[in-house]
């Protein structure tokens, strides 16, 4: 009797160990199926074009650098402008040749000054001879390097000498011109003779001794 009972104990115990194995198989095919249904729809969604969101930027890769923007940044060209012309140094030089009352044969510049000569200069070579005050009162005629506007006035006669500062001063036969500070007015002539040594200027370059004021005497030619 006692034999029978402990192989019903055995049998029982047995089935009771079977039935748990079976369980426990059946739970772990269904995770791993649950594991495998996940994992397959997650690589479904990535075949579909599905992107997981990206973890949002920091506040410096956010912000670019101003140095990386600037070099990133397009060029912009220059809308092309048209050179800037260098400015003379002065106006265009112009001499002309004419005759007028009472002076006779003159030389003028363009804005009808009367032109002058200085007997302390020197024609050959060219070489002026006032300088500082001088040249205040009777000032140098200037060239701006282009040729002069002649009417009435040989070509041949007309040139240039460079003055001790570098600037070139016109010549007409030789002689240095000079306008005269006290000219106010166009065709005025007040500085013939004075001096003895200052003179209006005859388009061939030699003096011209017409209206010298009182006790000034015409020089030998």
């Amino acid at each position: 009797m006692i034999q029978r009972n402990r192989v019903a104990i055995a049998v029982a115990a047995g089935l009771v160990a079977v039935l748990a194995l079976v369980v426990w198989t059946s739970n772990t095919t269904v995770l791993r199926g649950t594991t495998v249904a996940q994992t397959e729809l997650v690589d479904a969604g990535a075949q579909d074009g599905y992107e997981a969101p990206l973890a949002p930027a920091t506040s410096e890769e956010a912000v670019p650098d101003e140095e990386d923007a600037a070099e990133d940044a397009p060029v912009e060209e220059a809308a092309s402008a048209p050179e800037a012309q260098a400015a003379p140094a002065g106006p265009q030089i112009t001499l002309v040749g004419k005759s007028v009352p009472r002076m006779g044969d003159v030389v003028q510049d363009g804005d009808g000054r009367t032109l002058y000569r200085f007997d302390k200069d020197t024609p050959d070579p060219a070489k002026s001879n006032c300088e500082g005050q001088c040249a205040v009162t009777w000032p140098p005629l200037l060239t701006n390097g282009d040729e002069p506007q002649l009417r009435g006035v040989d070509p041949e006669l007309v040139s240039t000498v460079e003055r001790a500062d570098g600037s070139e001063q016109v010549t007409l036969d030789g002689w240095p011109l000079y306008t005269y500070a006290k000219d106010e007015a166009p065709g005025q002539w007040k500085g013939q003779g004075v001096g003895g040594t200052w003179f209006v200027v005859q388009p061939n370059g030699k003096r011209n001794v017409e209206c010298l004021p009182p006790g000034v005497t015409a020089p030998a030619a």
